[in-house]
């Protein structure tokens, strides 16, 4: 470390007393533990934020200072993108959520995460359009996509998306909507956090009392079966179902397949649906049953085990079909180790019916993104790392003669321009141009993958 970037931080802890930490602190370690156990440089310091204001004197000193920047914004973060050898904004402080008078929508600070939104939302009889952990970010789901098992009524969570509060680079703070900063509104809905940091987001929220939805736990033994059933029915379903899939070690560390519907439409109209899908195979288990949404999704944490190595790749799939079958078996047949999991997840109804140029997410026909995960506990063992990886190119090569180009722009790791820019597709050069605008220096850059010509100033 430097004599001015210590002058730096120094100076920063002095115009935030109480909110700047540093390594050996206990709010330091407790902002950079992420579900994926960090493995390389640690940031020099976290800034704890608690307003705009904050984050503005934080972006400043990066900037004199010439430190990276990141933004932990309350997720999870399997990829890591949270944290760099610099500086790091903690958003965490920042959680609140606010439902408006009319019940239409509600304002979440910067780190709220969905268990934040759920928890206003459910008592309320409302629902938001989130991703299945409640342990994600609010922002970074949103910012990125959103894929969730409301997505057929209520489309993405970036697709509910009214407003965002968004301090910029140069320091300046601004609200993003359809008629204020329109291209920055524009590049949120889809192109992550690269563009500045999100302080606050205004989304719809919509009334929705309770839903049908729970696992459905078949062996093993019956996953093709199971599985071509899924194939079969997949087409049909009403935008009011959705019907996702994963294989995963059972606690006895087996693998098992489940299928998780969800309806969201009228009580009742959805029982036929899934009472077909007990005639799939031998269902060990089901947890099926009206809920609310917030119970579903906090139901579905426990799969998640924090301070692991955590590995993730992904594809789109147009249609799943035999061939995906065949893939997903035996993938999981050859899994590396009991954390390795796969899971499905619906694009359909709503979510296909906004125009393409709309957002800046590059993908809006019906398609199935399929999750790959591994995770396993830090031994410090290279080839265990090694290991994981391949089965997870392994398994992603299966799928790459049918899958479409690119792949979920949350889901990619850092660096994966190539790929990012097959998923933006159309929408890419805009969101260049977008980029250019507002961060032209490229401050921030450990969001998720831009087009390569985003790329304004070099990584390093």
């Amino acid at each position: 470390m430097t004599d001015l970037t210590e002058k730096a931080l120094r100076r920063l802890g002095e115009r935030l007393p109480g909110r700047v930490s540093r390594p050996g602190h206990g709010r330091y370690r407790t902002a950079t533990a992420l579900w994926a156990k960090p493995t390389g440089a640690m940031p020099q310091a976290v800034v704890h934020c608690r307003t705009a204001v904050d984050v503005q004197a934080a972006i400043d000193t990066a900037r004199r200072a010439g430190l990276p920047l990141s933004v932990r914004g309350g997720g999870h973060d399997w990829a890591g993108r949270a944290l760099c050898d610099g500086l790091v904004l903690d958003l965490a402080d920042m959680r609140d959520v606010i439902i408006s008078p009319d019940r239409r929508s509600a304002l979440a600070g910067g780190g709220a995460r969905i268990a934040d939104v759920l928890v206003a939302t459910d008592r309320l009889g409302l629902v938001a359009a989130t991703g299945s952990c409640s342990g994600v970010g609010m922002a970074g789901l949103t910012l990125g996509g959103g894929y969730g098992t409301l997505i057929g009524r209520f489309g993405l969570a970036l697709d509910n998306l009214i407003a965002a509060d968004v301090v910029l680079a140069d320091g300046s703070a601004v609200t993003a909507d359809a008629l204020r900063e329109r291209e920055l509104f524009w590049a949120l809905c889809g192109g992550g956090g690269n563009f500045g940091v999100v302080t606050a987001l205004r989304f719809r929220v919509h009334e929705l009392p309770s839903i049908t939805s729970g696992m459905l736990i078949f062996p093993f033994a019956e996953a093709k079966s199971v599985l071509q059933r899924y194939a079969d029915i997949l087409p049909s379903l009403p935008a009011e179902f959705t019907l996702e899939l994963g294989l995963l070690a059972g606690p006895d560390g087996m693998p098992v397949i489940f299928l998780l519907p969800t309806w969201c439409g009228a009580p009742g109209k959805g029982d036929a649906l899934i009472a077909r899908l007990l005639e799939f195979g031998t269902a060990l288990d089901s947890t099926v049953a009206r809920r609310r949404y917030g119970e579903l999704v906090a139901s579905l944490d426990r799969h998640i085990s924090y301070g692991q190595r955590v590995f993730m790749e992904s594809c789109w799939l147009a249609e799943f079909n035999d061939a995906g079958v065949d893939a997903l078996v035996e993938a999981m047949a050859n899994a590396a180790s009991p954390g390795c999991a796969i899971l499905t997840h619906q694009f359909k109804g709503a979510a296909t019916e906004v125009p393409l140029g709309a957002t800046a997410f590059g993908l809006r026909r019906n398609h199935l993104l399929v999750e790959l995960l591994a995770s396993y506990p830090d031994r410090s063992d290279p080839t265990e790392d090694e290991r994981h990886r391949q089965w997870l190119r392994s398994a992603t090569q299966a799928f790459a003669a049918h899958a479409l180009p690119g792949a979920y722009p949350n889901f990619l790791p850092h660096g994966d321009v190539t790929r990012a820019t097959l998923a933006f597709g159309s929408n890419a050069d805009r969101l260049i141009a977008a980029k250019r605008k507002y961060d032209p220096d490229n401050l921030f850059r450990s969001a998720i993958p831009l087009p390569r010509s985003a790329a304004i100033k070099a990584a390093d």
